[in-house]
């Protein structure tokens, strides 16, 4: 049986986190103003009392294990925390659940030793750090095969040699979790994981990258490492492990993008349902204009099927089943369908809705870039059809490779 009813202590979870939402996060937005995702001293001490706030609800690190201070909240239980914090851009960074730092703790929680683990998650747990995860290269782009940053034995431990591009959250980081070459380029199995201190002479921060879309903790951005000297216990997992590790976090971490995405989305209709009951031009209300109860129809059906993607997808990462296909359909359909509803809301409002006195226009600015990070929506349509394909070729139907649940 198909039960669609979420667990009590889920729901008890959503409506609390929903409240911590409305009440806390949304009005420290708009006591910052335009530096929401600004860092500095007023941001800072904001993000500070959210967290305060989060501690006092017991709503902190949702995604953790109870005896790493944490609600011990599953893929499922993620997927439904993560809605109702993409509302606000403070929520997540309220309840030390926000990117890259989430699957980061995963992703150290999966393959840390114990001594990685009181190094770096204790205090990434604690909210007292910041990380990063340092995969993307300019020259590769979406191609992982084509990451070129070296890391070579030397004496005891290994020196590691290349460019990073675009690192979320580099600027300011604690630490990094940096993906490098450790065998013959062109191997999946040549890559390995490394964990580097921010303090680190050979790890550099060239610049923020400037972005169209809001900044965020840390920004995003370029960094050098040159003759970066870490020791034998710097690996994070086993040598040549990098990629699967990689898989470990990147896929949660998609739908973790997708999750939020649809609190953005669901924000964004809400302001142009209230909007079209309430603006009235040549002496009609726009709820009464066929286009505009079209635009709120579509993406009220958008969202609808946005929620059930990203349910079933983490579900099956939660039944440990095969979930890639799953996670890219979700991350291709909920980045596109983002843009669509945040234009027809800015559409609604008009003026207003291009102007900084809504949070619509930065909704517009940051949604371009859903379709880019974590994989662009093309390749992720290339591993789609080839994962169709496959099916087909076998003899059998592709329902296989459509989300089919038999």
């Amino acid at each position: 049986m198909i039960d669609f009813q979420l667990p009590a202590e889920i729901a008890e979870v959503q409506k609390q986190v929903a409240a911590f939402v409305r009440d806390v996060a949304i009005p420290a937005e708009l006591e910052l103003g335009s530096d929401v995702e600004a860092e500095g001293e007023r941001f800072n001490e904001v993000v500070a009392r959210l967290r305060a706030e989060a501690r006092e609800r017991k709503l902190f690190n949702p995604h953790l294990p109870p005896e790493w201070g944490g609600l011990g909240l599953g893929p499922l239980g993620m997927a439904i925390v993560s809605q109702e914090c993409g509302v606000s851009g403070l929520a997540s960074l309220g309840l030390n659940a926000m990117a890259p730092d989430e699957g980061n703790m995963h992703l150290l929680l999966h393959a840390g030793t114990p001594e990685q683990l009181e190094r770096y998650l204790r205090p990434l747990a604690e909210g007292r750090t910041r990380s990063c995860f340092a995969m993307t290269e300019q020259a590769a782009g979406a191609d992982p095969l084509g990451l070129a940053t070296t890391a070579e034995r030397d004496g005891g431990g290994w020196v590691i040699n290349g460019e990073k591009w675009f690192i979320s959250g580099a600027s300011g980081a604690a630490f990094a979790i940096v993906v490098a070459l450790t065998g013959e380029a062109g191997d999946r199995s040549a890559y390995s994981l490394f964990l580097v201190d921010g303090d680190n002479p050979g790890w550099r921060v060239v610049r923020e990258v400037p972005v169209m879309g809001t900044a965020m903790p840390g920004g995003h951005c370029e960094v050098v490492l040159e003759d970066c000297r870490v020791a034998a216990d710097a690996m994070l997992g086993e040598l040549g492990g990098g990629f699967k590790l990689a898989q470990v976090r990147l896929g949660p971490a998609r739908l973790a993008h997708c999750m939020r995405w649809i609190g953005v989305a669901q924000r964004s209709l809400d302001l142009a349902a209230q909007r079209a009951l309430t603006r009235e031009t040549f002496g009609e209300l726009l709820a009464t204009r066929q286009t505009v109860q079209n635009w709120l129809a579509d993406s009220a059906i958008e969202l609808y099927a946005s929620r059930l993607m990203v349910l079933h997808a983490a579900y099956l990462i939660e039944r440990g089943d095969e979930y890639r296909q799953e996670v890219s359909m979700a991350k291709v359909y909920v980045s596109e369908i983002l843009n669509r509803i945040v234009d027809r809301a800015l559409q609604v409002h008009g003026a207003l809705g291009y102007s900084g006195d809504l949070p619509l226009e930065r909704f517009y600015r940051d949604a371009r870039a859903a379709r880019i990070y974590d994989g662009p929506s093309e390749v992720h349509r290339m591993v789609i059809a080839r994962n169709v394909l496959k099916a087909a070729a076998s003899g059998d139907s592709t329902k296989s490779a459509t989300g089919g649940l038999a």
